[in-house]
């Protein structure tokens, strides 16, 4: 009895050495995740007065960025309507399937049998010969597998990241479908001013034919100056049309971008577009790139999902552990099958999965799960500078365009200035020539027309630097 007792006490502290040895080597297998550490000093390149900031550019909902209302409409429509909004939703419910199907890997799996066996037999048994049986079985399996090296949390936890990627990546779509709307909607606002500088500018150019060929008449200029005319007024006419092709082209593709078959687009009028921002550029830290940005974050979640994928890959060279069991009922007459004492069975069993030889499939499919986390972290970085990139470009180009704005209002009233004073001089001198009159016009025509580009290119650079720094993605209910 007490040699019994003996290897009692010997077996359980065997077993118990065994489960903390397992439980300390599991610890060591799969590792923590760390959110990498980026050096984000001077990512982006800002001149005076923009370095230190009180409120973040993209921590604004578009519905405050974007004042006009027309243009909140057709945003609201393509957040609805976009067909890449659409997929990236569809991509969302994909991963969220698998992020839920990961959570319930540590359940155990339940599955029912029922069967009917027919078999012919070729041995005899004491009663004589017996050449067809029917086999009748239900019943009722189960399994469960320890998650004792962190493999099935590591899948969890990659299954979480992808679906936190997948709104990351919704994310970034929806920034990049904002700004693409708000540009092509000014695009359209800034076509129609320069339509109507055109359609001016032929009507005034129209009635200066006639004064010219009064001015013929009463000997003021000669014939060259009256042709000269004609063709100055067919130079503004015959832009019109390629303006009026690229306002059709441009509400064709707005359209696409609302999901909309191509049609015609309502807007407001070129004075709203061509107000002053209304808020303070303050674009923040560049830290703030890590938490605004939706490919920044995308790009970090997926590095994470491939470092938890090297975790599963790690964790199965190491042996599984699960526990089966079986209960139901068999019978080879059908009216024997639910009796207790003649069909019922059930079992347990527990078992220990180890893989030996599987012709280099883990070591290889650990070697790509680092080259892949690798590969991630590579791209984090890239995304990183690629942001940075895009701020400092958008930020500049937002200042330039300002100066341009500036320095074309003094240009414009010099030019409108020697326009008013060569036709004078036409009329009263014949020291001036029409070519003169061509010229300036000709100049204030294209200096016009650069004047409402200029507009539009600061406009958009502001849309551009809102995008750089992660905006568009919020909105009005988020942010609440």
């Amino acid at each position: 009895m007490n040699n019994l007792t003996t290897m009692k006490t010997y077996r359980n502290h065997i077993l118990l050495l065994l489960i903390s040895f397992l439980f300390m080597t599991s610890c060591g297998i799969t590792k923590k995740y760390k959110t990498p550490e980026m050096e984000t000093q001077g990512l982006y390149r800002t001149e005076a007065g923009y370095k230190d900031s009180l409120k973040a550019l993209s921590a604004l909902p578009m519905e405050t960025f974007f004042t006009d209302s027309l243009l909140n409409g057709y945003l609201d429509e393509a957040m609805a309507k976009n067909h890449d909004m659409r997929i990236a939703f569809e991509r969302i419910q994909i991963a969220g399937a698998m992020f839920k199907q990961s959570k319930r890997a540590f359940l155990p799996t339940l599955q029912g049998n029922a069967s009917v066996a027919r078999s012919k037999l070729s041995f005899t048994q004491g009663y004589g010969l017996v050449d067809n049986v029917t086999q009748y079985d239900i019943s009722l399996t189960t399994s469960w597998e320890a998650d004792i090296w962190g493999k099935l949390g590591s899948a969890k936890r990659a299954r979480l990241a992808g679906l936190l990627k997948a709104e990351g990546a919704k994310q970034a779509v929806q920034s990049a479908l904002v700004a693409n709307v708000a540009t092509k909607y000014f695009q359209l606002i800034a076509l129609d001013q320069q339509l109507k500088v055109l359609r001016e500018t032929a009507e005034n150019r129209k009635s200066y034919v006639v004064t010219m060929n009064k001015l013929k008449q009463a000997n003021v200029v000669n014939g060259a100056a009256v042709v000269q005319s004609e063709a100055n007024q067919f130079q503004a006419e015959l832009v019109i049309p390629d303006v009026e092709r690229q306002i059709r082209e441009t509400e064709n593709g707005l359209s696409v971008l609302l999901g909309r078959k191509p049609g015609s687009i309502p807007r407001s009028s070129y004075d709203s577009m061509a107000q002053e921002v209304s808020m303070e550029l303050s674009i923040g830290v560049p830290s703030q790139l890590l938490l605004n940005r939706p490919d920044v974050i995308q790009s970090e979640l997926a590095f994470r999902e491939a470092f938890e994928n090297t975790n599963v890959a790690q964790a199965s060279f190491y042996p599984s552990f699960t526990i089966t069991g079986a209960s139901g009922f068999s019978s080879f007459e059908f009216d024997d099958l639910f009796k207790e004492n003649v069909g019922l069975f059930a079992n347990v069993a527990g078992g220990l999965l180890q893989p030996i030889f599987n012709r280099g499939t883990l070591k290889a499919n650990l070697k790509v799960a680092k080259s892949e986390q690798q590969i991630a972290y590579y791209t984090f970085e890239q995304t990183l500078l690629t942001a940075g990139q895009e701020v400092s470009d958008a930020l500049f180009a937002y200042q330039q365009a300002d100066i341009k704005c500036e320095k074309r209002i003094g240009q414009l009233e010099a030019l409108n200035k020697s326009v008013s004073y060569t036709k004078r001089l036409l009329e009263y001198s014949s020291q001036t020539n029409y070519t003169d009159v061509l010229t300036s016009e000709q100049n204030l025509l294209s200096a016009e027309m650069q004047g409402i580009m200029d507009v539009l290119e600061r406009k958009v650079s502001v849309i551009n630097l809102y995008r750089a720094l992660g905006g568009g993605w919020q909105t009005m209910g988020e942010d609440e």
